[in-house]
């Protein structure tokens, strides 16, 4: 009885080893862009990765942003924010998303607004958040598009 205990369990052990080792080979990822309101991108391990980026408008940001509650991240050269930002974001340049993010934006689950001049770098740095383990990204394209006022 002993010994069928042992047998049952060394295989149980087996088992369970071959199904995670299994559920972890595949770490590609598939993301695809939603351009509808606020509809997370999805992947093909999404019972794993919870990250979801959120392609929306300016409009949409605007009302986010004044809903309260919600970080806004410029994503531009020093110099770009300094001729003009929105008022409260935060400056992390696209290039510095994956050395700084984790100094700069601490709260992994908070709700991150992106943008840059036109919506080319704010795409990128958005992946880049989701793939550092940002769960709540909203990109809203560019400066260009803002309806409301910028701050020098």
């Amino acid at each position: 009885m002993k010994n069928n205990i042992k047998i049952l369990s060394v295989v149980a052990s087996l088992v369970l080893s071959v199904v995670m080792l299994t559920g972890c080979g595949n770490t590609q990822e598939t993301s695809l862009i939603v351009e509808s309101s606020q509809q997370p991108i999805v992947t093909e391990m999404e019972e794993t990765v919870k990250a979801e980026y959120h392609k929306i408008s300016a409009k949409e940001a605007q009302d986010m942003i004044d809903s309260g509650n919600v970080t806004i991240v410029d994503v531009r050269t020093l110099e770009e924010y300094n001729s003009g930002h929105i008022k409260d974001a935060i400056l992390l340049t696209n290039t510095d998303i994956s050395a700084k993010a984790e100094e700069v934006l601490p709260d992994k689950s908070a709700t991150v607004l992106v943008y840059c001049r036109s919506g080319n770098r704010s795409q990128g740095a958005s992946q880049e958040l989701v793939r550092l383990g940002y769960t709540a990204v909203y990109d809203f394209g560019g400066i260009l598009d803002w309806p409301g006022e910028v701050v020098k």
